[in-house]
């Protein structure tokens, strides 16, 4: 097999790492054996195809590719007649079963949020964080008294209804600012937080009220006040793909003095809503029926959403700093673009990130592929590849897939885009990190079974080391780490309800929320962690580590989850920082971890 050399990674292979802007002229070069002709082929997402010839300069061929118009392309090499594509790992290799390179081109004009790089997220559930007694109004809801109580979660006639709340509050989020800025927090992101009949709010009954039991809407001016004084915004959740049934705008049971579209077909909301048998046949968010389905060419609704004193503009003149879309694949791109412009309109420091769950770059969703990261949309996404590969190597050792999965993301995504991901290890869609870890990937599927799944000590114990891994490569990589509240204290729980039980302090875990504080520390006193880029990506033996790397700075990790103990070769680092020692070798049993800084 004749020889080969092509890592897109590397400069002096592809100029510009990563996704380009349709301003920039990019060099390939590809490294071959006793070759007489290689050709670039490039082909467009619509199938367009053009081969063109590289110059051969003592076998390393070259071209210089003109701008390209802004999309998605897909690119592999001919040498010889033979295709030089992608192997599993993401280098050249010859042959047929090779995939082709992702070359995304972007609008060179698109901003983003500097200010949000470098940052920390912290999610939050506003039912489950922290109440604070005297706010809210609680008229109309099941209010629990027993906070730290087990969520329901069985069935009552027929349906699980979601509808008992502990009553965390606004003025609760505020008592809570002082302890998130010790985390060094900068961005809070809140699960919705408009009026709903569920404790988790993802059925808005009305978008221009918050609700009630949450409190004010000065109590809302007075936890966004608090969070700038302490330099710390705000994030939203904008779920603007359904409402709940029981709405403002639908109606269903007559709750509201409003015409909903379920009661009249000459009701103002009715095109918002798509029925195929008025009115008890409508489409409905998974066939969830208590969740209508917005019509997707709905322009009513979309500026009622996007428009001037619409439900956007109303909370940026709040002093919100931007929304996380919810199920943003099922919103088509032109109402995305019409977001993050009415969004953008206060400010490039507005951030729009996106529920997305695999690779956003090239994502396609009920067949049309979209177009997040070329210009005018997301800014973010949530990093679930990222979080998927992290759970799979600390469970497994075998490092190759966070390895892989970290090179594709370097290799497709903008590069400012990378330092806006926002990396979880959890979320309120997914089981406790913890739990995970503790369990080695094994929890129950059954919900009672789930209610009384906790660790037992020696799982616990075990638990704690996996996720200071876990954690440590979410503050290290690139991206902005996002704290799912209480991960930070060792809180447990399988999946929805019992990953979204309430924050109870007097219950933390000192080792964990210490570690946390550390990593903290550590993101914002090195400037690489901000701005620096991943470089020097390596895998072998369980050891997985990378270094960031920014001006004259550089911070390198190395972690171990494999069964070996590896010695790690010190020599041209400074001292490691967490055993404070200078050593030409330091050795790594399974689950420890080096962390140099020069």
């Amino acid at each position: 097999m004749i020889k080969v050399y092509f890592d897109p990674l590397d400069t002096s292979c592809k100029s510009i790492t990563g996704a380009i802007s349709n301003r920039d002229n990019l060099i390939f070069r590809i490294k071959l054996g006793d070759v007489k002709t290689c050709n670039l082929v490039l082909k467009s997402d619509e199938g367009q195809e053009k081969v063109i010839k590289m110059r051969n300069y003592k076998q390393t061929f070259r071209i210089e590719l003109p701008k390209l118009e802004k999309g998605l392309y897909w690119y592999c090499f001919l040498a010889d007649g033979q295709k030089i594509g992608k192997n599993h790992l993401g280098f050249g290799e010859y042959g047929d079963f090779t995939g082709d390179f992702e070359l995304l081109v972007y609008d060179y004009a698109q901003s983003y949020p500097k200010s949000f790089c470098g940052g920390i997220m912290y999610q939050i559930m506003p039912d489950r964080f922290c109440k604070a007694d005297g706010y809210g109004d609680a008229t109309g809801k099941r209010i629990r008294t027993d906070w730290g109580g087990t969520p329901e979660y069985k069935a009552r006639d027929g349906k699980i209804r979601n509808d008992d709340f502990f009553g965390g509050n606004f003025e609760g989020i505020r008592s809570k600012l002082d302890y998130l800025k010790e985390l060094n927090v900068s961005r809070v992101y809140l699960n919705p937080i408009f009026k709903a009949n569920s404790n988790h709010r993802y059925d808005t009954g009305d978008y221009m009220q918050f609700d009630p039991l949450l409190g004010t809407e000065q109590d809302f001016k007075n936890l966004i006040s608090s969070g700038k004084e302490r330099n710390i915004e705000f994030i939203i959740d904008g779920v603007f793909n359904h409402t709940g049934d029981d709405s403002v705008y639908f109606n269903k049971y007559g709750n509201y003095s409003s015409i909903g579209a379920y009661n009249s077909k000459k009701s103002p909301y009715y095109d918002w809503f798509t029925f195929q048998k008025f009115p008890d046949e409508y489409t409905s968010w998974w066939g969830i029926d208590i969740l209508p389905t917005i019509n997707k060419k709905s322009k009513q609704y979309e500026e009622f959403i996007t428009g001037e004193n619409g439900v956007l503009d109303r909370c940026l003149k709040l002093g919100v700093n931007g929304v996380r879309l919810d199920v943003v694949d099922e919103i088509p791109d032109s109402f995305v673009k019409k977001i993050t412009s009415r969004v953008k309109s206060y400010g490039d420091d507005k951030i729009v990130i996106g529920e997305v769950w695999e690779d956003a770059t090239n994502k396609i969703a009920y067949g049309v592929r979209r177009k997040y990261f070329q210009g005018g949309e997301l800014d973010s996404v949530m990093n679930y590849p990222l979080k998927n590969a992290i759970i799979n190597y600390i469970i497994t050792g075998n490092a190759s897939a966070v390895y892989k999965t970290v090179r594709e993301q370097i290799d497709n995504y903008p590069a400012h885009s990378l330092n806006c991901m926002m990396n979880i290890l959890g979320t309120h869609d997914t089981p406790r990190i913890l739990t995970v870890l503790g369990k080695r990937g094994i929890i129950k599927q059954n919900r009672s079974e789930m209610e009384f799944e906790f660790l037992t000590p020696n799982e616990y114990d075990l638990g704690k080391k996996m996720l200071k891994i876990a954690s440590l490569l979410q503050f290290t990589l690139y991206g902005v780490p996002c704290i799912y509240y209480g991960d930070e204290i060792g809180m447990q729980g399988n999946k929805d309800p019992f990953n979204r039980r309430c924050f109870d302090f007097a219950k933390r875990d000192d080792e964990v929320l210490n570690w946390y504080k550390f990593l903290a520390k550590l993101r914002n006193k090195i400037p690489a962690l901000k701005e620096g880029k991943v470089t020097n990506i390596k895998f072998y033996k369980g050891v997985f580590t990378f270094t960031r790397e920014f001006e004259k700075s550089s911070l390198t990790v190395f972690v171990n989850c494999g069964d070996e103990v590896v010695d790690i070769k010190a020599n041209g680092y400074e001292k490691e920082i967490m055993r404070n020692v200078k050593s030409l070798k330091i050795p790594l049993n399974k689950y420890d971890f080096a962390i140099f800084y020069k």
